[in-house]
Order: structure tokens, then sequence, then C-alpha cells
């Protein structure tokens, strides 16, 4: 098993300063990688909460941590991939993965908020059936000298995109639903799950990406897949990953029993840190207290 931890990103917490103190702090204890996500906008009276109401670009922290840190690899969980054009994002991580030494994990998600696609201009219709074109191109212009192509969503004249990345980025998708699963399987690295995914049911959606990689031909074993923690630590609760230091462990031993591959302990989505009212001093003695608490190795 794994750990990662996601540096601040939301709320009033996420200043640049906190995300290095967090990412060389993480680096030092010998977690495995830091984390983070993507929320374009906030429409006016949205129930969503205040985890999502302030939110730092995800590639762009990413780059900045890039500099700051040698080791820990650089995740994101996810990018929504209908809000950028696939040649855009292409170039963007290919840097990404190039400047931070071949670093660089790659999660993608299909979008879930309308006023997101609105504001991007692109229809939420058909998402699942862009993904696969989306995956499909990415690959091929972190790849092939020349690329030509013509599909249902995008379309490219011939060609070239360089200076290649030094080795592909890995691409891991998110989604819950059956058909999202087993798209997992077919066509990526790996699987995310999202941070309201129930993690007592975890192993059976785990399940349904490996039958599709076998269906697919594919060696499941190779597979990654990586739950957000939305860890909170002394919580009064009996959910997965919150309560005591002990129990978070323990509960990261049991989802490694059920397939998990990889785990990061997300404190964006605790409302009392990832909010951009809370006092960022606080968060980031409760952040910085779990970062060692919950470092690998810890029992």
């Amino acid at each position: 098993m794994r750990i990662g931890f996601a540096v601040p990103v939301s709320g009033s917490w996420a200043t640049p300063e906190n995300m290095k103190r967090i990412a060389r702090r993480a680096e030092e204890l010998g977690y495995h990688e830091v984390w983070t996500f993507q929320r374009l906008l906030y429409p006016v009276g949205h129930p969503m909460g205040p985890v999502y109401r302030s939110v730092r670009d995800p590639v762009v922290a990413l780059s900045y941590l890039a500099g700051v840190t040698d080791r820990i690899r650089l995740g994101v969980a996810v990018l929504n991939l209908p809000f950028v054009s696939p040649a855009l994002m292409a170039k963007q991580l290919a840097t990404l993965q190039d400047v931070s030494g071949g670093r660089l994990d790659v999660g993608l998600g299909l979008g879930w908020l309308p006023e997101e696609f609105r504001a991007s201009g692109v229809p939420m219709e058909r998402r699942g059936r862009r993904a696969e074109e989306y995956v499909g191109l990415l690959r091929r212009l972190w790849t092939d000298d020349v690329v030509e192509h013509r599909g249902e969503f995008y379309e490219l004249p011939p060609v070239h995109q360089d200076p290649k990345p030094v080795g592909a980025p890995p691409i891991l998708l998110g989604g819950t639903a059956p058909v999202a699963l087993r798209r997992a399987g077919r066509i990526a690295d790996g699987w995310i799950s999202p941070s309201r995914a129930d993690l007592a049911t975890i192993g059976e959606q785990i399940a349904i990406v490996k039958d599709a990689a076998r269906e697919a031909g594919r060696d499941p074993a190779t597979l990654r897949f990586v739950c957000r923690g939305v860890t909170r630590a002394q919580a009064d609760d009996s959910a997965p990953l919150t309560g005591s230091y002990e129990k978070i462990r323990a509960d990261v031993a049991a989802l490694g029993e059920k397939g998990v591959t990889e785990v990061f302990h997300d404190l964006n989505f605790d409302p009392g840190i990832g909010n951009p009212d809370a006092d960022p001093a606080a968060s980031m003695r409760r952040a910085e207290e779990a970062l060692d608490a919950l470092a690998p190795g810890r029992s």
C-alpha cells in the first residue's frame, strides 16, 4: 500500500507557502505522492458546500511544487477533460512531466457540473464517448511523431507536437458508474475513487474494473487503484478514515484488503479545513499533525 497526502488547494489554507510546507514535509516523511483536484467554478447559491468555493488550479499548483520538491510524485485527481482541448492538455502535461523529472500522475474525469460545461462551451452529452476519444488522442500526442485525427469530437490536421515527454505520464480515470469503471479497465492505467465514494463497497467497484481489463486482454495486476481518503482525524464518526489515528491506519489496511493499491489523505474535504472561512493557521496545525501521525511506516 502506497500512502499519499493532498496539498492545500481549497479554502483559506491553500496558500503557496502552505502548499510548499506540506509537500516538502510529505517528501521528508516518505509519502509516495502529493495530490490536487480541480473545481473550475462555483455557481452562486449552489449547495455543494464550502470545499468547492475557492480552489486553486491543480496543474499550476503541481508545476509550482515540482520546483520545490525532488522525489515525491505529483498527482491530480481529477482534471475534467471536456473543459480543454486534448492538444492543449497534452502540451501542458508533457511539459509538467518533464519539468518534474517524470513524477506526474494524471487523473481524468468527465465533469458533472452543468455550469462548468456551459462556461467551457461544450455539451454534457456523450461525455463517455468523448473520454474514449480524448484519452487515445492524448497518448498519440505524447508518442507519435505525426498525429492526424478526425473523430466524433476532435479533429487534427497532420501535426507535430514536440517535445515529447520523457515517458508518458500514467492516466487514471475516475467515475463510479459501471460504464465508467469498465472504461477505466479497458483504456486507463488505473482508477481513482471520488470524494463521495462508498468505501464499504469499493472492492466491488475494483472488481468491475479488473473484469473489464481481463475482457480487453489486459493484465489487471498492472492497474493502480487509488482511493481519495476524505480523512477527518479525531472526528467523532464511525465512517472509514475518521476517528483516531490508530483507527485511520487500520482503515487504510482494510482498504488494501479490498484491492486498493494507494490511499491519499485529503483534508481539503474537511469543511473545517477546506473552507474560505476557516482559520488557516489552525488548518495547518491540524494538517501537519495528521501528516506526521499518518506517515508511511508509523504505527
